[in-house]
């Protein structure tokens, strides 16, 4: 019979995997309506949604939370978010998205290096070990077990600009665990997506008025108020309150399922089997991650 302790980490792992699964679906949607919107529009209107959604159940729950303290810690948080983001839009005038979803893999291994100094996070040797293996586990699904892909790929500037935004965004997870002060993780959540929204209101914003809005279908609105919600409000939360007990490297390490779940989620959109040569990759990547996620600290 499981402890109450195993049974509440058993309950972490399933919401991250729901997490997980959530994000993936995240490319499938912001694909299909990326060509309607600027992206860093796109990423503003998402926040700025996300943050009015969420308004009102903070307000009926905890009240009044704004406090300077609290705006200027989730600001931090909320900047290695940003940066990526724009990291990202500008790296993908230079590169292809193959490209940034192989340099992507990197994160997991970028965030236990910033964990291990900013919150003494330490793992196990064959946590590290299965760390690099379900890197390689990934790069085999997404290159589809193309060993040759990987070899044929061609690097150039906007690779280094999206691998600088993943040194960034690496310190995501390890700032939640060091900047977390006893408040509701709710209430963080929501102070992250309104100083992300400030954010990106300074670096974009002026776009704005650039947009017709009037001319932008409702299928797109549908795909931004998804994003704003299902894949903004719920992933945040998951995510900031999953690193509390798991720790940072071991949350960033469900970002290793992405390729497998968004193959899966192409297959349940009717887009046809996978090839069998990726059978491989996901094997590696599962059991990395029951390495990763199975040997406690």
């Amino acid at each position: 019979m499981m402890s109450s302790r195993s049974h509440s980490l058993f309950f972490i792992h399933l919401l991250m995997v729901v997490c997980a699964t959530l994000v993936s679906t995240s490319f499938i949607v912001g694909a299909a309506i990326t060509d309607e919107l600027d992206p860093a529009v796109l990423t503003l209107v998402r926040f700025v949604i996300a943050s009015f959604f969420f308004a009102p159940w903070i307000r009926y729950k905890y009240g009044a939370t704004f406090s300077l303290t609290l705006f200027l810690r989730c600001g931090v948080i909320s900047g290695s978010l940003v940066i990526f983001f724009w990291s990202m839009f500008l790296s993908l005038r230079y590169t292809t998205a193959l490209n940034t979803s192989v340099i992507f893999t990197l994160i997991p291994p970028i965030s236990w290096v910033y964990a291990f100094f900013l919150v003494g996070e330490r793992l196990k040797r064959w946590q590290l070990i299965a760390l690099v293996c379900g890197m390689i586990g990934a790069m085999w699904v997404i290159f589809r077990g193309d060993f040759s892909a990987f070899l044929a790929m061609k690097w150039n500037k906007g690779d280094l600009i999206f691998l600088a935004g993943g040194f960034v965004l690496g310190l995501y997870t390890p700032l939640v665990k060091l900047l977390h002060r006893d408040e509701p993780m709710a209430v963080m959540t929501f102070w992250v997506l309104v100083t992300g929204s400030c954010w990106l209101l300074f670096f974009s914003g002026y776009k704005l008025l650039d947009v017709e809005w009037s001319y932008i279908p409702v299928n797109v609105w549908a795909g931004i108020c998804y994003l704003a919600i299902f894949t903004t409000v719920i992933t945040f939360f998951l995510t900031q309150y999953a690193t509390l007990f798991l720790g940072p490297t071991r949350v960033m390490a469900y970002s290793y399922l992405y390729p497998g779940l968004v193959l899966l989620i192409e297959l349940a959109l009717g887009h046809g089997l996978p090839s069998f040569s990726v059978l491989p990759g996901v094997a590696i990547v599962l059991t990395s991650m029951f390495i990763i996620q199975h040997f406690e600290k």
